[in-house]
């Protein structure tokens, strides 16, 4: 029987190309998903991607309760955690997003721990690295940074912080520190394996449908899915490789720059791109309205770059470029029937 994973969150974007990379190294996959009934799309989809599907197979769980962990960990040698919750919406109780994300890693860390797993490799974000330090830091960000929970940060950010540093004192606290790997990336883009466009892509689909006519002067990291899937194997299987976060992305890009992007590949959607930039001041003063805003404001005008040598590194290879992802992500989207 080849190696047993255990893959939190195999029905998302990411889960599903985690998947993927893993049953192609050859892999057995047991997935969890809050449903059953789930279980046959994610199936069918994978093999429609060439999957090999006769190594997979479902358990269900649930980030916010203790049921079935335990259980799912029976003969396990790795666990992929990369359930979270993630929302374009911030919600009003921010505890929303927290109280899953925390509780989830507590869960899923924990139960491998006691199964004495080999290794852990927690999706975490950038949004555990580089929020809350100002504008005015330009230094490339690495694997030193945390984010500051002091700062005014949305809701999603202090969930995937928050679950990152619990992650890390869990394993420290049980003396395996280098059992660990946490893959941090920025925006997700790339190509989808099924209908659902997952968060990152999703703001795309909305400059395809016309509903950004205009951009905040707001940038992100990119990555390429692909990449990020590639990188949750590598950790999980080099020597060496545990102990270290590795922070993912192939440039930082403004709305506007990402809106070019897909302009030049599919000219003939570029007007419904955002066409000019919205004045910062225009934004705060949506912001006293508008609590997605307001969780962002500190971002405005603010060019956060990473240092990903140390996954660069991982792979052996240079990561997808950025509009290379963004493309893909795109014509998915129509291929899907989605834009």
């Amino acid at each position: 029987m080849a190696d047993l994973v255990l893959l939190t969150g195999i029905s998302g974007f990411l889960g599903g190309h985690v998947a993927l990379e893993l049953l192609r190294q050859g892999f057995s996959v047991r997935g969890s998903v809050r449903s059953l009934s789930k279980a046959d799309k994610v199936r069918d989809t994978l093999a429609r991607a060439g999957a090999d599907v006769s190594r997979l197979e479902f358990v269900p769980l649930d980030l916010t309760a203790d049921t079935g962990w335990d259980a799912a960990m029976a003969d396990v040698r790795f666990l992929q955690h990369t359930a979270s919750p993630f929302v374009t919406s911030e919600p009003k109780d921010r505890m929303e997003l927290i109280g899953p994300a925390v509780e989830g890693t507590r869960r899923a860390i924990g139960a491998a721990l006691r199964s004495q797993v080999e290794r852990i490799v927690l999706t975490s974000s950038v949004a555990a690295v580089m929020y809350g330090h100002g504008a005015a830091r330009t230094a490339p960000f690495t694997a030193a940074d945390w984010t500051r929970l002091d700062a005014p940060i949305s809701g999603y950010v202090e969930s995937k912080t928050r679950a990152e540093r619990l992650a890390w004192e869990l394993v420290d606290g049980a003396g395996r520190h280098d059992d660990l790997a946490t893959i941090n990336p920025g925006a997700i883009f790339g190509p989808l394996l099924d209908e659902d466009p997952g968060t990152s892509v999703g703001l795309l689909k909305r400059m395809f449908d016309g509903s950004l006519p205009a951009a905040a002067r707001i940038s992100f990291v990119v990555v390429d899915v692909r990449d990020v899937a590639a990188a949750h194997v590598a950790a999980m299987t080099t020597p060496g490789a545990g102990g270290h976060r590795y922070l993912m992305g192939n440039g930082t890009y403004s709305l506007m720059e990402i809106a070019g992007m897909l302009g030049r590949a599919m000219p003939e959607r570029a007007g419904k791109m955002p066409r000019f930039e919205v004045p910062d001041w225009v934004v705060r003063l949506v912001a006293f309205v508008d609590r997605d805003i307001r969780g962002n404001l500190g971002e405005l005008g603010a060019l956060r770059r990473i240092d990903a040598a140390e996954v660069v590194g991982l792979l052996g290879r240079p990561l997808i470029a950025a509009e290379e992802a963004t493309v893909a992500s795109a014509r998915s989207l129509v291929a899907q029937g989605l834009a």
